[in-house]
């Protein structure tokens, strides 16, 4: 699909990158996983009632084009130092920002126990939060509490433009956004599916 001519602002500057190529010689089935992820992902990020909330949202914050140089669907996880995994990060200074998946693991176990409609809709519902929140992080490059109030504001915002996908997207919401709540991560934990809050 060619989105270079489309009036969004962030249309062209999206694309995927796997760096390395292939961390730690990996199966090629777990490649082959990751790629049909990233590109899940990407076609997300494209859709035009997304590009056309994202680009509402940084007029309101007065967010400028021009600080945006490029959006990195990265095709491998990454974790941070402490262990936990990461869905996104921003480079201010340089416009630069990177939307990682989850684990091959953590999703083959989501899938086992949600389904695979709740699992896709959950996956494109955390890669356009983590760009929502990354985004946010060009105006309020350090303040991470200011951040993580207006991303859960906009994204909650953005979920209500989409009635015929209510339940998923609430659901979603509910599993990015209230993972921290002792209730919820009592459920996930029964569910054998982490309930390690996801770190926009």
């Amino acid at each position: 699909m060619h989105m270079q001519n489309m009036p969004y602002v962030l249309s062209g500057k999206i694309k995927i990158t796997a760096d390395p190529d292939n961390p730690e010689g990996l199966p090629h089935k777990h490649v082959s996983f990751y790629m049909h992820y990233s590109s899940f992902v990407f076609k997300s990020l494209q859709k035009c009632s997304f590009q056309r909330f994202l680009d509402k949202m940084l007029k309101t914050e007065n967010i400028r084009e021009q600080s945006i140089t490029e959006v990195h669907v990265k095709v491998f996880p990454q974790r941070r130092s402490n262990g936990r995994g990461l869905a996104g990060n921003c480079v201010p200074a340089r416009g630069k920002i990177q939307i990682y998946p989850k684990t091959m693991t953590f999703c083959r176990l989501f899938k086992q126990k949600f389904g695979k409609s709740t699992f896709l809709a959950y996956a494109c519902s955390r890669a356009r939060a983590a760009l929502i929140h990354e985004l946010l992080h060009l105006k309020y490059a350090m303040d991470e509490n200011r951040v993580r109030k207006l991303a859960q504001k906009y994204f909650y915002a953005f979920t209500q433009k989409k009635p015929t996908h209510s339940r998923l997207s609430l659901l979603s919401y509910t599993m990015i956004f209230m993972a921290r709540q002792p209730m919820f991560s009592a459920f996930m934990r029964s569910s054998r599916v982490s309930a390690e809050p996801t770190r926009l």
